[in-house]
């Protein structure tokens, strides 16, 4: 009984941690380093520099960089160990053609609940009814000409 209180005892504690596990994603401290940037003066070598590659880019006019920076952690074990979010930073800075930083938008996790989304819907154009009548016309067309070697009139 005692050996196996102890063999039990010994493979729980090492694997029990006290100290709270962070998934980290994208770049640390991101608050932080975009203060360093400075409009209309840094370039995009500064940029990568300073924040490294972005997370994402997007070409049209001008060039936009996009940084993410996503802390999560374990919740306690009331909420069944659910992820709960700790950081969920954004950082979306704008460059003109000579490549000089022109715009910089941070967002962090309060700013992003106050955004507003279309409820607008786009409605289906085709119907079930041309799906079917369009499948039924392929199924009669390859009946009518299995090896597909007629020509259509």
């Amino acid at each position: 009984m005692n050996k196996k209180f102890f063999f039990i005892l010994f493979i729980l504690i090492p694997n029990c941690s006290l100290n709270e596990v962070v998934n980290h994603h994208g770049v640390h401290f991101l608050e932080k380093k975009q203060e360093k940037l400075v409009l209309n003066k840094t370039n995009r070598n500064d940029i990568l520099n300073h924040l490294g590659p972005p997370s994402t880019k997007s070409t049209f006019d001008n060039d936009l960089w996009i940084y993410l920076e996503r802390k999560e952690s374990k919740s306690s074990l009331v909420t069944l160990g659910r992820k709960k979010l700790i950081v969920n930073n954004i950082l979306i800075l704008e460059m003109n053609e000579m490549g000089v930083l022109v715009k910089k938008n941070f967002l962090n996790k309060d700013d992003m609940n106050k955004l507003k989304f279309s409820k607008n819907t786009t409605d289906v154009i085709t119907s079930k009814e041309s799906f079917i009548q369009d499948f039924l016309m392929g199924l009669r067309q390859k009946i009518n000409d299995p090896l597909g070697q007629k020509k259509i009139k």
